[in-house]
C-alpha cells in the first residue's frame, strides 16, 4: 500500500496448521505488489536464486523455527533453520549489497535477567531454552557481517506478539479455543506470570519504520547517543519491539474471558522448564528512532483476536 514491491519466502512448513499460512498468503496476493516463493531457507541455492532475480533494496528476515517449549522437543530444527537458514540469508545479503537487513529476534534472549523493563543495552547472555541461544547468536551473527563487511543491520527482540492469523500454540490461540470449546486450558505458574503483550499491527508498523532508520557505522564510541544500541564497531543496532507495559497472566485469561462471556475451565501447573516469569520491554529507542511506540491495549488487543477467531472458524 505504501508502494513497495514485497517478495516473500516461507516454506509453509507444517509445524502448525498450513492452511492458516495459506490463508495469509492468499490475503497478500491480492496485491500486484507482492510474489511469494515457496523456498526453505536453508536451502542456499534456492533463496539464492530468489535474491538473484529480485535484487531487493531491504531484507526484512522473520523466518525461523519459533516456540519456547518445542525447542525442548525437536532442538535440532533450531539449528537447522535458526542458525543455518539465518547464515543462508545474511549470505545473500552480503552477496546482494542489500541497503539494510532487518532481523527478528526474541525477548526470550534476555533469559534469566531479572532487571526490568529489559534495555537493549543491558547484558544478555544468560538464555534458558535453545531457542533463545540461537536468537542470541544470530544476533552475534549480524553484529560480525555489519562489521566485516559493513552491511547495516539491525536486530528487532519481539516481545509476546498475539492477534488475528497468530500462531496457534501461543497462549491467546490455546485460551480461546479452550474456553470456547469447554475444555481445561493449562496455565502455569499459576497463573503468577507477567508478559508484555504486543498486538501484531504494532509490531508490523515498528517494522516498517525501523526499515527507514538504518544504521550508520559510528564515527568513535563517543558518538553514539546515550541509550542507543547502535555498536562502536559496525553499522549495527538492537531495538525491542514492546507494549512496554506487563500484564499478569491470570488478568490475560480473564479478559479473554470475558470478551467470550464464558469462564475458562483452569488447569494450574507449576512453571514450564526454560521459562521466564516475565518479560517487560522497555521500547524508547524504537520510539526515538521512529516516533512510535506499540500501545495497543491488551483488552482491545484480545477483542480483535476473539473476534478474527470466531469468523475464522466460523464459532
Amino acid at each position: 500500500a505504501e508502494g513497495f514491491d514485497v517478495v516473500g519466502i516461507d516454506a509453509l512448513t507444517d509445524y502448525y496448521d498450513v492452511s492458516l499460512k495459506e490463508s495469509r498468503h492468499a490475503i497478500l496476493q491480492q496485491s500486484n505488489h507482492f510474489k511469494a516463493h515457496i523456498v526453505n531457507i536453508e536451502d542456499f541455492g534456492a533463496i539464492s536464486e530468489v535474491f538473484e532475480d529480485t535484487k531487493p533494496e531491504a531484507v526484512v528476515h522473520l523466518a525461523a523455527q519459533a516456540g519456547v517449549r518445542y525447542s525442548l522437543e525437536n532442538p535440532r530444527a533450531y539449528i537447522d533453520t535458526n542458525i543455518t537458514g539465518t547464515f543462508n540469508v545474511m549470505e545473500c545479503a552480503r552477496a546482494h549489497d542489500v541497503s539494510h537487513l532487518l532481523m527478528a529476534s526474541t525477548s526470550s534472549v534476555y533469559g534469566a535477567n531479572e532487571e526490568m523493563p529489559f534495555t537493549e543495552t543491558e547484558k544478555a547472555d544468560t538464555p534458558l531454552t535453545i531457542y533463545a541461544a540461537t536468537k542470541k547468536a544470530n544476533e552475534m551473527m549480524g553484529h560480525s557481517y555489519a562489521h566485516l563487511w559493513n552491511l547495516p543491520v539491525t536486530m528487532f527482540r519481539f516481545f509476546t506478539v498475539y492477534g488475528p492469523y497468530g500462531r496457534p500454540d501461543m497462549a491467546l490461540f490455546k485460551f480461546t479455543k479452550g474456553i470456547i470449546e469447554g475444555t481445561p486450558i493449562e496455565i502455569y505458574n499459576n497463573g503468577d506470570m507477567w508478559r508484555d503483550f504486543t498486538y501484531v499491527e504494532d509490531l508490523v508498523r515498528g517494522i516498517r519504520l525501523l526499515v527507514d532508520a538504518v544504521p550508520i557505522r559510528p564515527e568513535s564510541a563517543a558518538t553514539i547517543p546515550e541509550g542507543d544500541s547502535l555498536s562502536p564497531a559496525a553499522p549495527f543496532r538492537v531495538v525491542n519491539i514492546g507494549n512496554s507495559d506487563k500484564v499478569r497472566l491470570s488478568d490475560f485469561v480473564e479478559a479473554i474471558e470475558q470478551e467470550i462471556g464464558k469462564p475458562a475451565i483452569r488447569n494450574y501447573l507449576e512453571m514450564q522448564k526454560g521459562d521466564v516469569p516475565a518479560t517487560w520491554a522497555d521500547a524508547s529507542l524504537l520510539q526515538r528512532l521512529t516516533g512510535f511506540r506499540p500501545q495497543t491495549d491488551v483488552r482491545e488487543g484480545v477483542r480483535r483476536f476473539v473476534a478474527w477467531y470466531r469468523e475464522y472458524y466460523s464459532v
